[in-house]
């Protein structure tokens, strides 16, 4: 195998490439990234068993062939090279050398046959997503992802694919978010899926490369195809909670408040708080409407007025400031509305206007609040 390829084109391929290749593996072949080359064009792929990425690299083609060189040496040298040309020979033994102007560097490959074989992804239903919808959907719900692989269903983004919307639900216990976009429809397919936190990240990486998205479903695969790159990964084979029952349609309290009051006064006073806990308490009436903390054991406490309105009775309740944080930090709008019922209910969190083409829930739970 032989082929010559630019300094620049190597390293952005292997940059993407770099990211399914796993951190620790038992299997050594999977640090490295499989050359096919023919004489239709060179491709390159790289796996963690659990996503597979496969992309084209545009070179010179001098003697067809297949092998597996290790990607993180060849990322190093690639990244440290000016810009220049890169001839890059195995031979039957699988010896690589990597030839430039500016010297000869010699290591050892592996043979192709031993890199695992790419998913059968042949009856997979393709619809076409737009960056945009895809881009939001991952945006608005990637942060609520659990990451107890003991519950493995909430590892992942369940999307609900109906004619004419597409609905993105994450989940780690604590708090939940819905995300439903009306400006996608398919006549092609409607069903669940769960997709992995850590493809949905590789995802966002690719969208600025293109408008429209080529997504392909099969039973156990989801394959998405963006300006020649492929991207594959292993759907989580596990049934979603039932999310609807969990979020309340009688939470009557409401408070309406300003986002950057709101979400600067958490930022400040939960410096304050126990750092076990992470308290924070609203005290809500229609008077006034105030976040508090207090850690008795360092005997600090914190009090701020929120720029806000709160219709219904006296409430107290207690968050978790890490996650309340999150939540106000992922709804894009001026001003934020809370629903709530009872110190010990979820309370729901939306923009006061909702995007076009979009429907925004995010849901917390309370803790209960030291005496």
């Amino acid at each position: 195998m032989k082929l010559s390829t630019s300094k620049t084109e190597l390293q952005a391929a292997l940059q993407k490439l770099s990211k399914a290749t796993p951190a620790r593996s038992t299997l050594p072949i999977l640090n490295s990234v499989l050359f096919q080359v023919t004489n239709d064009g060179v491709n390159l792929r790289a796996t963690d068993l659990e996503i597979t990425i496969t992309l084209p690299l545009e070179a010179s083609i001098e003697e067809v062939g297949a092998a597996a060189i290790p990607l993180s040496t060849l990322l190093d040298i690639t990244n440290e090279l000016p810009s220049t040309r890169i001839t890059i020979a195995v031979t039957a033994q699988n010896k690589v050398e990597l030839r430039t102007e500016l010297g000869v560097y010699d290591l050892m490959g592996k043979s192709a046959d031993e890199f695992p074989a790419a998913p059968d992804v042949d009856d997979s239903r393709e619809l076409t997503i737009t960056s945009t919808v895809i881009g939001a959907l991952i945006d608005n719900t990637v942060f609520a992802v659990s990451k107890d692989e003991l519950k493995p269903a909430l590892t992942g983004v369940l999307f609900q694919f109906d004619a004419a919307s597409l609905t993105a639900v994450a989940t780690d216990g604590h708090r939940l978010v819905r995300y439903i976009r009306t400006d996608y429809s398919s006549d092609d397919y409607a069903g669940n899926i769960i997709v992995p936190r850590k493809f949905l990240g590789l995802l966002s990486t690719f969208l600025s490369e293109t408008e429209d998205i080529k997504i392909g479903i099969s039973d156990k695969h989801l394959i998405a195809r963006i300006d020649g790159n492929m991207i594959i990964t292993r759907l989580i084979d596990e049934r979603f909670p039932d999310y609807e029952s969990v979020i309340p349609k009688d939470n009557e309290k409401r408070l309406t408040v300003d986002r950057e009051s709101i979400l600067g006064a958490v930022r400040r006073v939960s410096i304050f708080a126990n750092k076990s806990t992470n308290q924070v308490a609203m005290r809500l009436n229609a008077e006034k409407q105030i976040l508090t903390t207090e850690d008795p054991e360092k005997a600090s406490k914190a009090q701020e007025d929120l720029t806000a309105s709160f219709t219904g009775e006296d409430l107290t309740i207690g968050y978790n400031a890490s996650y309340l944080k999150d939540i106000l930090s992922h709804i894009h709008s001026d001003k934020i509305v809370i629903d709530l019922k009872t110190p010990i209910s979820a309370g729901l969190f939306f923009p006061e206007n909702q995007e076009e083409n979009s429907d925004l829930t995010m849901l917390l739970m309370p803790i209960r609040l030291n005496d």
